[in-house]
């Protein structure tokens, strides 16, 4: 690592020695201490599923919605793209603000500013409306993994951090999975504006949960920045995070926002039976949160350079090359939901070594910079994908989402230098 990204955090001994006295001050051997060593980060898991309830229940409807609103696939992906870009710009940013100010004020007025966004999507009919409401969602939802990270480093040792972080992000492929089951029968019975108006009051039932039952005292670190401190791109471990995670988990975004397309369009399934199978490739997602989580834990703790795991998960994701050789809806959703837990072990590892590799006052801005960088791909890959599929070119499509990641893994390695040592 370059001498000027060392000098910006605290010794390796310090940090060491401020984890392990919390472990002591927690008390975890004891069971009620234990459970609220882990609360936090299961609160964030919460707060990840609201934010893919809010986000999937767009794509979930999308056919009904549609033909409603006598939208083409491109014009659904334009909107989609909104959300993209807006995510985009708000992770980094909410990363330097929740470093700044902390998670317990961060996270509420993020919450807020989404959820008044996402229900005001029952009140729009318009292709502008949607996109400036997209865009105002995906900028709250920016917070969402930044707090995860930054919460479970916070109030979790060295040893137990990646699976705090697989809970607190698990909750997006949990999110995803049931949202399909929630929101699809409110839409045929009341309407699609219904779903919508359903996720407004969940978002302030999870802002009145967080602030009182999340012991904010009790974590481990209380560190902020001086200063908001935005990410500088002109750093190899940026662009290095950036390329795993950004192109490593690419497929969670096309899976999640155009395999209902794919469904109905290449296989005939109606709304009501996209209800049925929707939350099986999100299945994968979530197990992959908690097995990629133990095994970095295991076996990659502390390792700043795991080569042998990016490799193995690069070509892991190589199956949905095929998806299209298959009319079997079976297969089709068992090779998707293989991707998406695939893709799973992407997000984590990249988080446990970008975060080794950036001061721990700065674990939020780690966050932002690889969901950030996630988005910035999937708002440019994703209209081009949503042409591939107006032009039936769904094999042109699946193909070049397998194989990004192959690239990632390659851009990972020749950007992180051999002999660069853990930050904490």
């Amino acid at each position: 690592m370059q001498a000027s990204e060392r000098k910006s955090g605290p010794t390796d001994s310090t940090h060491t020695r401020e984890m392990n006295e919390s472990t002591t001050r927690t008390g975890a051997v004891q069971p009620r201490s234990a459970w609220r060593l882990w609360w936090p980060s299961m609160a964030m898991l919460l707060c990840s599923l609201l934010s893919y309830l809010d986000r999937q229940t767009l794509a979930i409807l999308s056919p009904m919605m549609l033909a409603d609103l006598h939208w083409n696939a491109e014009t659904y992906s334009q909107v989609i793209s909104a959300f993209s870009l807006a995510y985009m710009l708000g992770n980094p940013v909410w990363g330097a603000v929740l470093d700044r100010i902390g998670v317990r004020r961060g996270m509420t007025l993020a919450v807020g500013i989404w959820t008044i966004a996402s229900g005001a999507h029952a009140l729009l009919s318009g292709f502008l409306g949607f996109a400036v409401a997209r865009a105002l969602l995906g900028f709250g939802e920016g917070a969402t993994f930044p707090g995860g990270l930054r919460t479970a480093t916070d109030s979790l040792p060295l040893d137990k951090r990646a699976r705090g972080i697989a809970i607190a992000y698990s909750g997006g492929s949990l999110g995803a999975m049931i949202t399909p089951i929630l929101v699809t029968p409110i839409a045929v019975a009341h309407g699609w504006r219904a779903a919508f108006a359903v996720t407004g009051v969940a978002g302030l039932l999870w802002i009145v949960l967080w602030l009182r039952t999340v012991d904010f005292r009790s974590f481990a670190s209380h560190r902020q920045t001086s200063r908001l401190t935005p990410p500088n791109a002109l750093e190899r471990r940026f662009w290095s995070l950036a390329a795993s995670y950004a192109l490593g988990a690419l497929p969670l975004g096309p899976i999640l926002y155009l395999a209902p397309l794919y469904l109905s369009q290449a296989l005939g399934f109606t709304q009501t039976e996209l209800g049925y199978v929707l939350w099986i490739p999100p299945l994968g997602w979530e197990i992959g949160y908690f097995f990629w989580g133990w095994l970095a834990d295991r076996y990659a703790a502390g390792n700043p350079r795991p080569t042998w795991l990016m490799f193995t998960l690069a070509l892991l994701g190589t199956p949905l090359f095929a998806v299209t050789a298959f009319d079997e809806p079976a297969i089709v959703l068992a090779l998707m939901f293989w991707s998406m837990f695939v893709a799973a072990g992407f997000v984590v590892v990249s988080l446990q070594v970008g975060a080794l590799a950036y001061p721990p006052e700065q674990t939020a801005l780690v966050a932002g910079i690889g969901a950030g960088s996630w988005s910035a791909v999937v708002a440019v890959v994703l209209p081009m994908l949503g042409g591939m599929f107006d032009a039936g070119r769904h094999d042109t499509a699946f193909q070049l989402v397998s194989v990004l990641p192959l690239l990632g893994a390659a851009l990972w390695w020749l950007l992180t230098p051999p002999n660069r040592r853990a930050a904490a």
